[in-house]
């Protein structure tokens, strides 16, 4: 499952994703940084890659509708630094590579993991 990352996702998430066999790819790397969210999803679209991010504008599926997109996982954690979210993705890691992802909504909180499916 080939991932994008959103510009406020540390890079050792990125570092983490790749060591475990992961295609990885971050909004940096293509000098999107800075870009609306309408741009940074389009990228991701268009490689087919699920966008990694801890913006909670992508949870509107009205307007990111799961059918049109890849997949998205938002991340909704209390304490966004890596020694928090490195516990969560490796939790979530098996989730990470399911092909449930393909088109969905994933809401990763403190306590639990939410999956809308198209």
């Amino acid at each position: 499952m080939p991932f994008k990352l959103d510009e406020n996702m540390p890079g050792d998430l990125g570092i983490y994703l790749k060591t475990a066999g992961f295609e990885v790819d971050t909004v940096q790397d293509e000098g999107l940084s800075g870009q609306d969210d309408e741009i940074i999803l389009a990228g991701a679209i268009n490689e087919r890659r699920v966008l990694l991010t801890f913006d909670t504008d992508f949870c509107n599926i009205q307007k990111y509708k799961p059918e049109t997109h890849s997949g998205i996982v938002v991340f909704r954690l209390k304490d966004s630094r890596w020694s928090s979210l490195s516990l969560r993705i490796k939790q979530i890691l098996p989730l990470l590579k399911s092909p449930d992802l393909q088109q969905a909504l994933v809401i990763v909180d403190d306590k639990r993991v939410r999956l809308r499916i198209q």
